[in-house]
């Protein structure tokens, strides 16, 4: 159920909803964004049955026009079949001291998604995991497993790409401590705070 997005590409939806996610988080230069993507799902089919390498390519560019607009870094989930590794640029990896995973994903492993990434990427190579900023669910592949704590729902303009349940998320601090905590600056002195 497209839900009034017909008129839209599946490039210009994912661009809107990645867009949405950036802007409501704040997202930019040094913040990660994981993507997890069933293209089956897209299509209107059910996750792992129908991988469309066509639709991943489409998803790409309207995921990379909305990365190369607000500067953060896009990884992309692979599926269940190579554990839900990640793909990534390799500088990014070494940046972060991440965990390599040795596999390539096709499309049967790894899901057409993160086989398409992999092929467009300068220098590809997989993580075992990463705690990102924010992420993007398109088709319901589940990718809390690689968001920071504590996730903080977000629900963009769009709901579907193609026939596929959007969901996101972005994530913030802890709040920490109890009934005195502060979480924002007071603008005048408290004789009440401990000395």
């Amino acid at each position: 159920m497209n839900k009034g997005n017909e008129e839209l590409s599946i490039r210009e939806q994912a661009a809107i909803v990645l867009s949405d996610l950036a802007e409501a988080a704040g997202l930019g230069p040094g913040k990660i964004v994981v993507a997890g993507i069933s293209t089956s799902e897209v299509a209107g089919k059910r996750i792992g049955t129908h991988g469309a390498e066509d639709i991943a390519a489409e998803l790409y560019e309207g995921l990379e026009q909305a990365r190369a607009k607000f500067g953060f870094e896009l990884v992309f989930q692979c599926c269940e079949h190579l554990n839900r590794a990640l793909v990534l640029e390799r500088g990014l990896l070494e940046r972060l001291h991440l965990t390599e995973v040795s596999a390539v994903p096709v499309p049967k492993a790894g899901g057409s998604m993160a086989a398409g990434a992999y092929r467009r990427l300068k220098d590809p190579c997989l993580a075992e995991t990463i705690e990102a900023h924010a992420g993007i669910d398109i088709g319901e592949t589940m990718i809390g497993m690689h968001l920071r704590r504590v996730a903080v729902p977000f629900r963009p303009s769009i709901r579907y790409v193609g026939e596929a349940r959007v969901n996101a998320a972005w994530s913030r601090p802890k709040l920490i401590g109890g009934e005195r905590a502060v979480y924002v600056l007071p603008h005048v002195q408290d004789s009440n705070l401990c000395d």
